[in-house]
């Protein structure tokens, strides 16, 4: 939020105190005070959606802090992993890749895909059936990966890696 000019104080460089357009009430401690919430690592709980070999952990959730329209989260995939096909529901899901390299197919029958190297945004759009995938046959991916309301994960049925064109003969 940007302070109102006319809130700043002559002759001092700091603005008077912001006056709220909303209200985060909701959000305060027992003693009235609303403050940041940590969640420290090596704390992350792990029960969030998950997708057989896709390890997600949560650093901010419905499940452990007063968040109630964000997931914020890091995905670990082994080597050589790809994820059975999936959707995120009516969430908005950014990615961010950390490490590695990182491949999604999506289309009719998976036939489309876009590759990521570290260092690339990713935007799927809710309901966007997808596949995603670590390039990598040795090395980890890793993201860092967000989603509004909450990490909804809707698993659908397996299809062949032979279905996923230039997956097994990738280098």
């Amino acid at each position: 939020m940007n302070p109102d000019p006319s809130q700043f104080v002559p002759g001092q460089q700091v603005p008077a105190p912001y006056v709220l357009d909303g209200d985060n009430s909701m959000y305060a401690t027992e003693s009235g005070l609303v403050v940041p919430v940590v969640t420290r690592g090596g704390t992350e709980p792990g029960d969030t959606g998950q997708s057989a070999g896709a390890t997600r952990i949560s650093g901010v959730s419905v499940q452990h802090t007063p968040a109630t329209r964000i997931w914020f989260g890091k995905v670990h995939n082994d080597g050589g992993y790809r994820s059975v096909p999936h959707h995120h529901g009516e969430a908005e899901t950014g990615g961010y890749v950390l490490s590695g390299r990182a491949r999604i197919y999506f289309g009719a029958k998976f036939e489309d895909y876009i590759d990521m190297a570290e260092g690339d945004w990713v935007f799927v759009p809710p309901f966007l059936p997808h596949v995603e995938c670590n390039l990598d046959r040795n090395n980890p991916l890793t993201w860092m990966t967000t989603r509004t309301p909450e990490n909804i994960v809707v698993n659908l049925p397996q299809v062949a890696d032979t279905d996923l064109r230039d997956w097994t003969d990738r280098p």
